[in-house]
């Protein structure tokens, strides 16, 4: 924002937060404020993104007030598919606020919304808490849903996946085929759909509770039943991003696989140490690395993690992807990776007999299992073997024949020290398959 972008909010706020204030509109605004010309189109641009942030509000006959001064708490809505819903306050602090489910309006789970606190509700019925009605929907969370294809006699509809999504959602009749129960729904140029399908569909503006809310069909996923349809909806349900950019996926490029010396500068040099990945038969990329050495006093275990930072420059390309993304999202059958693959199962994976750049942490143990000490530092590694979890256990099952065998035997030595003071500590044993 601008210095005088500022400058006008500020104004307005301070106009809002005036004792004598009462509730204005945009145009009553401008002239409280003397603005004419310019500043009339920016002060609209400002009071959109004030509202939209919730630092103000928008009441009947489009007046503006500070939410506080009209029992306004803006927040993310909660809906639960029995109907109701909970508003979680943007306000680090404030106690959720019940929302009946004829107090919710247009809204959907997981919008931004503005609620007006109405009265504490009856003890039994929320357990004291405060309730309120949604007034005004801030930011959508959703345009699109995923559900599955039905018909009544008389219209299409999509049942949401998501149960927190109370209403079905009708499918436009200008879209629509009329045939027969089953026969195929024509959604423009899209892929033609059928009575029993999972789609994803692209809603409407809905403006009135009293209709159920309308969208198009724009993906055909799939018979419900069809194997990976159900992976699939959860991408889309989820929205997870299947591809990345061309301008991230060309700066992942442009990586070297080799590392310069440049880079080596300030880490400490672990080639020579003997270090292994175990990970399981299915992983496709190996991020962490460990060394167990006996010691006269115990144990010196080295963990060595991937320096993903090494490769991602901040406010790159790769770093807002990274951003938005989060994190990597495994599921069943494919992995959706936080950063492309030249990253993820390339540079950034400790495969073995190459060099890789990493941060690593040193930890001594007594003789009884109690770390003593902990060090941090950069380091580069040479991964000596990747293991998978059933090689390494073929080897604890057999007597050591070589370093490797010496090395693992030596790992669950200590391995098995700490699980047996984590379980005198009270850790569950979960034996899953």
């Amino acid at each position: 924002m601008t210095v005088n972008g500022r400058k006008i909010q500020e104004q307005i706020l301070a106009l809002l937060a005036r004792r004598d204030y009462r509730p204005l509109n945009k145009v009553e605004i401008a002239r409280k404020l003397g603005f004419t010309g310019t500043k009339r189109t920016t002060l609209r641009k400002i009071l959109r993104e004030l509202e939209r942030a919730g630092e103000i509000a928008r009441i009947r006959r489009e007046r503006y007030v500070l939410p506080a001064e009209a029992d306004l708490i803006a927040g993310k809505l909660s809906i639960h598919q029995a109907g109701y819903g909970f508003l979680t306050p943007e306000t680090p602090g404030e106690p959720d606020i019940f929302i009946a489910a004829e107090n919710i309006g247009t809204a959907m789970h997981g919008d931004r919304v503005v609620a007006r606190i109405s009265r504490e509700a009856p003890y039994g019925r929320t357990g004291g808490r405060r309730e309120g009605r949604v007034i005004r929907i801030l930011e959508r969370a959703h345009d699109t849903i995923v559900g599955t294809l039905q018909r009544s006699p008389n219209f299409y509809y999509v049942v949401p996946d998501d149960p927190r999504f109370v209403h079905d959602v009708y499918v436009r009749s200008n879209v629509c085929s009329h045939g027969p129960m089953g026969s195929p729904l024509a959604t423009g140029r899209r892929p033609m759909a059928t009575v029993g399908d999972k789609v994803v569909v692209r809603l409407d503006a809905w403006e009135s509770r009293h209709v159920n809310p309308e969208g198009e069909i724009i993906e055909v996923l799939g018979l419900a039943s069809a194997p990976g349809v159900d992976m699939l909806s959860i991408v889309r349900k989820y929205h997870l991003p299947t591809e990345f950019p061309r301008d991230v996926l060309e700066q992942a490029e442009r990586i070297s696989e080799k590392i310069d010396s440049g880079q080596l500068e300030a880490r400490e040099d672990l080639r020579k140490k003997f270090i292994v990945t175990i990970d399981p038969d299915d992983a496709r990329d190996f991020d962490d690395a460990i060394q167990v050495e006996k010691t006269n006093s115990g144990w010196h275990l080295g963990v060595h993690i991937a320096d993903v930072a090494a490769y991602v420059d901040p406010g790159s390309s790769l770093d807002r992807e990274a951003r938005l993304r989060g994190n990597s999202v495994y599921l069943p059958d494919r992995v959706i990776p936080m950063l492309p693959e030249r990253l993820s199962n390339g540079v950034c994976s400790l495969n073995p007999g190459v060099d890789r750049l990493t941060h690593s942490v040193f930890i001594q143990f007594d003789k009884r299992g109690v770390a003593k000490s902990a060090r941090f530092a950069r380091s580069v590694i040479r991964s000596a073997h990747r293991l998978t979890y059933k090689q390494a256990y073929a080897i604890l099952m057999s007597r050591p024949r070589d370093r490797l065998g010496e090395r693992l035997h030596t790992a669950w030595e200590l391995a098995l020290l700490l699980r047996k003071k984590r379980f005198e500590h009270g850790a569950l044993d979960l034996d899953f398959p």
